[in-house]
């Protein structure tokens, strides 16, 4: 059985020909999305020059992502709370200038506590329903599809009885640049 082999630009190529089935394991595809977004996370950061931490136990939030520079203004190392989400059933490229994701009021109080003294992120990530679609290596990059969004949810009401629908600004993506602007507020007294 021959396999596709990536282009020489790097990347699989839309309809560059076959996608041969993988046998991939058994995990649970949530557990697998959860898995792929801290990969995300983590080439973020790694890319911004912060480090991670994650709490243990787990209260709530996911990850601590922290980032020191001699410009900031309030300690010479900041750090941010980050809540991670991941989801298939809203597609690329959403339309407008946000899209709805839907939060259990326990996750959005957590999140929208105002004041703090860490601020919070949340970070959904939107990926395609396959697995086999999640990434394309190349020789020359490694492409995760789709995207992470970020928003601040401070001071955020919550509306519904059990779950409450936010709206992700789709013009905050989530990427080392925006993650060392979020640091630059936040090191100088500000929000994310």
């Amino acid at each position: 059985m021959a396999l596709t082999q990536p282009e020489p630009g790097g990347v699989l190529q839309e309809g560059a020909g076959p996608r041969t089935a993988s046998l991939r394991g058994t995990l649970a595809t949530t557990a697998c999305m959860e898995t792929l977004q801290v990969g995300y996370l983590h080439a973020v950061a790694a890319a911004a020059g912060c480090s991670l931490s994650q709490p243990f136990p787990d209260n709530g939030i996911d990850w601590h992502v922290s980032h020191g520079a001699p410009d900031h203004v309030v300690d010479d190392e900041v750090t941010i709370k980050v809540q991670l989400k991941a989801t298939y059933q809203i597609p690329p490229r959403p339309a407008g200038a946000t899209f709805a994701f839907t939060l259990d009021n326990e996750h959005l109080v957590k999140l929208a506590r105002s004041p703090v003294a860490v601020h919070k992120i949340l970070v959904v990530m939107l990926v395609p329903r396959e697995r086999d679609q999640w990434l394309a290596a190349g020789h020359d990059r490694l492409d995760l599809r789709h995207c992470c969004y970020w928003t601040n949810l401070a001071g955020h009401p919550v509306t519904g009885r059990r779950r409450t629908t936010v709206r992700i600004p789709t013009t905050r993506i989530f990427d080392d640049r925006a993650l060392c602007e979020i640091m630059t507020r936040v090191g100088s007294g500000g929000t994310p």
